[in-house]
C-alpha cells in the first residue's frame, strides 16, 4: 500500500482538492480515478519524455506507470487561481528511486471541473 502525505494547502479549495488528487493519480498510474477530471482532448507534456495528446495516448502512459511501485507520495504545496493550478511534492519507488515533481494545470472552464492541459516537470533525485 503506498503512503500518501497530503498538503496542508487544500483547506476548503474545491480546484486544490481537484489538482491535488489528479497529481496524486498520475503518480500511481491511476487511470480510473481520472476518468471524469480530464477533457477527452487532454494534453500532457511531460517535459524532456512525451507530449502527450488525447485521452486514448493519456491512458496509456497512465497505464505504463502503473506498473511502478510507488511507495510514497508526498505533497508538498497545491496552488491554484482562475483557469490554473500546480502541485509539487515527490515520489518514492519501491526500487529506491525517488522522484520530484510539478505538475501544472490549465482547467477547461474558470469553474475548475475538469483538466485540459497538463504539464510535468519529473526530476530523479539522487540518494542522500
Amino acid at each position: 500500500m503506498t503512503k500518501i502525505i497530503k498538503s496542508d494547502d487544500c483547506g476548503n479549495s474545491p480546484k486544490n482538492l481537484l489538482v491535488e488528487s489528479i497529481s496524486i493519480a498520475l503518480a500511481l498510474g491511476d487511470g480510473r480515478s481520472l476518468s471524469g477530471s480530464v477533457t477527452d482532448d487532454i494534453r500532457w507534456n511531460i517535459i524532456g519524455t512525451d507530449l502527450l495528446q488525447g485521452k486514448e495516448s493519456f491512458d496509456a502512459r497512465l497505464e505504463q506507470l502503473s506498473n511502478d511501485k510507488v511507495i510514497e507520495i508526498v505533497i508538498q504545496h497545491v496552488a491554484t487561481h482562475g483557469k490554473a493550478g500546480a502541485v509539487n511534492g515527490t515520489k518514492k519507488l519501491k526500487n529506491g528511486k525517488t522522484y520530484a515533481f510539478c505538475d501544472v494545470y490549465e482547467f477547461s472552464g474558470v469553474k475548475g471541473t475538469s483538466v485540459q492541459d497538463i504539464t510535468s516537470y519529473v526530476i530523479e533525485l539522487k540518494p542522500g
